[in-house]
């Protein structure tokens, strides 16, 4: 895969996940969701083909294969695997019976709810350490500020 790394490290320290942005979306394994979710690899395959059978999302937008780095013993193996986007991510987060899921509903709604409210939501951390120039992660702050409907944060910025 390409792409900037994202790491993900939970507040106490008991999941920590590397994954990849690319084209704007996050990639995880089912093996990565199991372990976001606090989970079985078995669980997060069945919510996959649930969410597939209802319709919810379409396989062609939200999977593909890629080559996947992985340490096997004492070397270094790189597989193909299925991978699902940020969208399979948040179906599966919201469906997944575990208290590290239900944590990441409670903080997915909460941003839903700020969104609703405001018209907006901010990444604070994100905002105070903007991405570095020419990495591929684009700066939407940036994109923001440029947009003609902040034109006092325009001036001020």
């Amino acid at each position: 895969m390409t792409g900037e790394i994202i790491f993900y490290q939970s507040d106490d320290g008991t999941i920590r996940l590397e994954t990849r942005l690319e084209n704007e979306t996050l990639w995880l394994t089912q093996q990565q969701m199991a372990e976001l979710f606090q989970t079985t690899q078995q669980n997060i395959s069945l919510h996959i083909q649930n969410i597939y059978a209802e319709g919810e999302l379409v396989d062609e937008a939200t999977h593909k294969k890629s080559l996947w780095v992985r340490q096997e013993g004492n070397r270094q193996v790189q597989r193909e695997l299925d991978s699902f986007n940020l969208d399979m991510v948040i179906s599966v987060g919201y469906r997944v019976k575990s208290l590290i899921a239900t944590r990441f509903r409670i903080w997915a709604t909460g941003q839903l709810k700020e969104y609703i409210v405001k018209g907006f939501v901010m990444d604070d951390e994100r905002l105070k350490n903007p991405p570095i120039a020419g990495s591929s992660v684009p700066d939407h702050f940036a994109d923001l500020l440029a947009r003609s409907i902040c034109p006092a944060m325009r001036e001020s910025g």
